[in-house]
């Protein structure tokens, strides 16, 4: 498997260099712990929204750190939990005095180190909240959880609260929020392609070039079922029917939606599928009000999509539409 890089264990550092030189006037980046913290933080009187994870999903989370969104976010090595110490880092270099949220994707490694780091930053007085993301519809348990994944409503949710934090909403209010988004928001990915972790150099899983997987984990974990390449108006189909019916979202919903990509499937493929999860969803009266379409949270290279809905209101709709200015996602400035 070819890749662009030097050695693999100096691959996430001097990535991290790239991105504090490409984006001086957004982030900034500490070593060792490794995190990537807003240009301007920390900003007194404003709850700090952390998350991180494994790197390899970019722009998840790094690329979502600025205003609107996340003030700091911690990359672990490439599909490996941060540590505790990063994350107690980040939550310290962003505390305005009112405390922060941890958003946490639900994977064994990350729920356990951030609950490690909360416990750090509470006995030196710093308040935190910790919601831990699991709305994943493919399977309950997997080789890296215990219950749902996190997937794509994390993007969602750390939008949605950075908005909610840059209006000096307090903590409780904050959490109270991606509670609300996480109870709200479903998803499901599927693979038409392994990828290759750079330490190993080699694919994560075999498939065949005419097999795909529904139901894949953002680390290359087995899904619900390997099955022969189907079009992309059966794989909508087979997805958007396991995500509607599980919340359930029902006819007269208003939805956020992201179709994202896992790292090797072109637009043009993305758009396709969200023309068909918009005819499947005007089938059902489910209204998508605002959308999200590209690479968000992928698996390096790998080829393949997840698709994500969110019942939205008023009150996440304007937090939606708010301000945000990332490396990766910016509007209304």
């Amino acid at each position: 498997m070819k890749k662009l890089i030097n050695k693999p264990e100096d691959l996430v550092p001097e990535s991290l260099a790239g991105m504090a030189a490409a984006h001086s006037d957004l982030i900034n980046v500490n070593y060792n712990p490794n995190y990537i913290v807003r240009a301007d933080a920390p900003i007194q009187g404003k709850v700090g929204i952390v998350s991180g994870g494994g790197s390899g999903h970019e722009p998840m989370h790094g690329g979502l750190v600025g205003m609107g969104m996340l003030d700091a976010a911690c990359p672990g090595e490439v599909f490996t939990s941060p540590t505790p110490d990063q994350m107690e880092a980040a939550t310290k270099a962003v505390n305005g005095g009112a405390g922060a949220l941890h958003i946490v994707k639900n994977y064994t490694g990350d729920v356990m180190n951030f609950e490690m780091a909360a416990e750090l930053c509470l006995a030196e007085g710093i308040d935190v909240e910790a919601v831990v993301i699991n709305d994943d519809v493919a399977v309950k348990d997997s080789l890296y959880t215990a219950g749902r994944r996190g997937v794509g409503i994390t993007v969602l949710a750390e939008k949605i609260c950075g908005a909610a934090a840059e209006q000096k909403q307090d903590l409780k209010k904050v959490a109270d929020i991606c509670r609300q988004v996480n109870a709200n928001g479903r998803s499901m990915g599927m693979a038409l392609t392994s990828c290759a972790v750079p330490s190993a150099g080699k694919p994560t899983f075999e498939i065949g070039a005419d097999e795909m997987e529904i139901g894949i984990g953002i680390h290359g974990e087995p899904g619900r079922e390997r099955m022969p390449l189907k079009t992309a108006r059966e794989i909508v189909g087979i997805m958007s029917a396991a995500i509607i019916s599980d919340l359930p979202f029902q006819s007269g919903d208003s939805v956020i939606v992201m179709v994202n990509g896992m790292g090797g499937t072109p637009l043009i493929e993305l758009y396709l599928v969200f023309h068909e999860l918009n005819e499947v969803c005007k089938g059902k009266g489910i209204k998508i009000v605002r959308q999200l379409i590209g690479n968000y949270i992928t698996s390096l290279e790998m080829a393949g999509c997840s698709i994500t809905l969110l019942k939205t209101n008023d009150e996440l709709l304007k937090l939606w539409d708010a301000p945000v200015h990332t490396p990766a996602l910016r509007w209304g400035v």
